[in-house]
């Protein structure tokens, strides 16, 4: 009789969805990579790849967030040991709300082969995720009925992502425009119904379509809807964006990991510094850096600073597409004592690019406390004032009560977060569900909605403005003592007497400042609950002063996503409701 060997183990047995995966699909299905984030990360075959996404969907605490879905180009990169063969890899990173944990799911592609299933039948949001892989990087995800660019025009050669692309502008030959371009251009902004399955017209009566943007204070910013409309009444629309691209993800690979850090801080233009806190801190994964105390609380408050800057203006905006005027001149104000301290503590005011890999820029200047009692003192009244005057208005209700309502499902299928998600009745804040920097620290609350419409969505964003308030009351009174910056080589600059005492301080200086350190090659990722929802960064080094990919996940681009199937069967004031209530920034949507 012979015995049969029971198969090791599969690697990564102590997160509870390995176990479940390999118990159904056995050991040898699945590559387990270790990665600095913890999330677990499994390689899994193509002909796999669908039937385990459906399987993750439904098991009874399901992964019920696609919350990313992009791609890599490997085939520059060196540092691969104990990987599957991969020229392009595709990864999905799903979430679990009843879990409070992820699992990230790659597929390796070879590059004469360059297809993958889509994901849109278990995901809806994995549409414009993957029509944005294959803009970007040329994959295409079979079984998708509108694989086209999403970010550049439709009449763009080339992926941009692809290593083989250029970078830079001097490596292109002089741009020239010349009229048959214009006319190609202009062209390929047409909006053609038949493309996206809508008709013209019916037996008996047209239908009428109608370009909301790309310039339109309504639209707030370059964002663009094409709406097939009966009347007044919105039967169906196309959300188009791409206007604001900037390619900051491909910028990223020709940056170092310091030099990077001010354009972290133009996605979520009204988000300072907040945009560089999930950067900084997964660089600091990378490198092993433990940050100070006092570096974590005086992020936790400079980022709750900003914060609240974004939910006032938010505030203002959706005042004025409601019908009403005057509050937005007093938010104004409010907002420039807000900058006011920024910019006391930074040196700037919208874009201060203040945190470092291991702290921040500089300690607090003298006087900051009074600085931040003025704001502490001034702000909650004004927020009574607010109420009074405009969100208790019967008009301003009548006009956003059970507008653009829908529930917690649908928001998670979507990937909708933040604000919008917890205003449907889902008290998940990444704050409290899954503290970082320090947020176990702080005494807070999670405002929640209960309808999930337009009016839901403007008082959670209020209320989040008092706790932020709280939290950075905590900030203040208790401001631990200590530096502002780690004691390591990675964390640069060191301090400026060290580098005048010992040699190797002024190397290691001298290094990191004109060349940039060299971070360990690994993968790591940061989430942190941003002013729109849930962003972060997810970073490959390949052992170089640059990265070798950074992911930038946004809240902005599902939320957009999201609006056709919120929105048809509504009238266009209901949209215009809409769009201010979603509270979303185009360069963060476009990147």
């Amino acid at each position: 009789m012979t015995e049969t060997a029971t198969p090791a183990p599969l690697a990564g047995g102590e997160h509870e969805v390995v176990r479940e995966l390999a118990a159904r699909f056995g050991n040898d299905a699945f590559v387990f990579q270790k990665t600095l984030d913890k999330v677990p990360t499994l390689w899994v075959p193509r002909a796999q790849v669908s039937e385990v996404l459906k399987y993750l969907r439904g098991l009874p605490k399901p992964y019920v967030m696609l919350y990313d879905l992009s791609a890599i180009d490997e085939r520059l990169r060196t540092k691969r040991d104990g990987l599957p063969a991969s020229d392009f890899t595709v990864f999905y990173h799903l979430m679990s709300l009843d879990r409070n944990s992820d699992v990230r799911i790659k597929v390796a592609l070879s590059a004469d082969d360059l297809s993958i299933p889509t994901a849109r039948n278990i995901w809806p949001n994995a549409d414009w995720y993957e029509r944005e892989v294959w803009d970007l990087f040329g994959i295409t995800f079979a079984g998708h009925p509108h694989l086209v660019r999403i970010l550049l025009p439709r009449y763009w050669q080339g992926h941009p992502l692809r290593k083989d692309y250029p970078a830079r502008a001097t490596e292109f030959d002089p741009f020239i425009l010349t009229a048959d371009q214009q006319d190609m251009a202009q062209d390929a902004l047409l909006f053609k119904p038949e493309e996206w399955g809508m008709q013209r017209s019916t037996g008996s009566e047209d239908y009428m379509f109608l370009n909301l943007g790309p310039n339109h204070p309504s639209a707030h910013g370059a964002f663009r809807i094409a709406l097939q409309l009966d009347g007044e009444e919105i039967v169906d629309c196309v959300p188009d964006i791409g206007y604001h691209h900037r390619g900051a993800e491909k910028m990223a690979e020709r940056q170092t990991w310091h030099s990077y850090i001010p354009y972290t801080d133009r996605i979520d233009y009204l988000g300072g510094v907040m945009n560089n806190l999930p950067y900084v801190m997964a660089v600091e994964q990378l490198a092993g850096i433990t940050v100070p105390d006092r570096v974590n609380v005086i992020r936790i408050m400079m980022t709750e600073l900003f914060r609240i800057n974004s939910h006032l203006l938010f505030l203002g905006t959706y005042i004025i597409d409601t019908g009403a005027m005057t509050p937005i001149f007093f938010i104004f104000t409010d907002r420039q004592k807000v900058y006011d301290v920024i910019e006391a503590v930074t040196g700037f005011r919208m874009h201060p690019a203040w945190f470092r890999i291991g702290g921040v820029a500089h300690d607090l200047p003298k006087g900051w406390e009074q600085l931040v009692q003025n704001l502490l003192d001034w702000m909650p009244k004004r927020l009574k004032e607010y109420e009074k005057a405009a969100l208790k208005n019967s008009i301003l209700k009548a006009r956003t009560r059970g507008v653009a309502q829908y529930n917690t499902d649908e928001a998670l299928a979507w990937g909708t977060t933040g604000a919008g998600l917890r205003a449907t009745g889902m008290a998940f804040d990444l704050r409290k569900a899954r503290p970082y920097a320090g947020y176990e620290n702080f005494d807070f609350e999670v405002p929640t909605g209960n309808n999930g419409d337009a009016y839901d969505r403007c008082l959670v964003r209020v209320e989040e403005i008092r706790q932020s308030l709280r939290i950075i009351e905590q900030c203040m009174k208790n401001m631990p003592a200590g530096p502002y910056k780690a004691d390591h080589p990675l964390s640069v600059p060191p301090p400026k007497e060290r580098t005048l005492q010992d040699i190797e301080t002024l190397i290691n200086h001298f290094v990191n400042v004109s060349w940039g350190p060299v971070m360990p090659a690994g993968e790591a990722s940061m989430m942190i609950e941003g002013t729109k929802g849930l962003g972060g960064y997810y970073l490959t080094s390949d052992a170089s002063t640059m990265s070798y990919r950074t992911r930038i996940r946004v809240p902005s681009f599902p939320h957009l996503q999201q609006i056709p199937s919120v929105i048809r069967g509504s009238m266009i004031p209901d949209l215009i409701v809409y769009l201010a209530s979603i509270d979303f920034v185009m360069a963060d949507v476009d990147r």
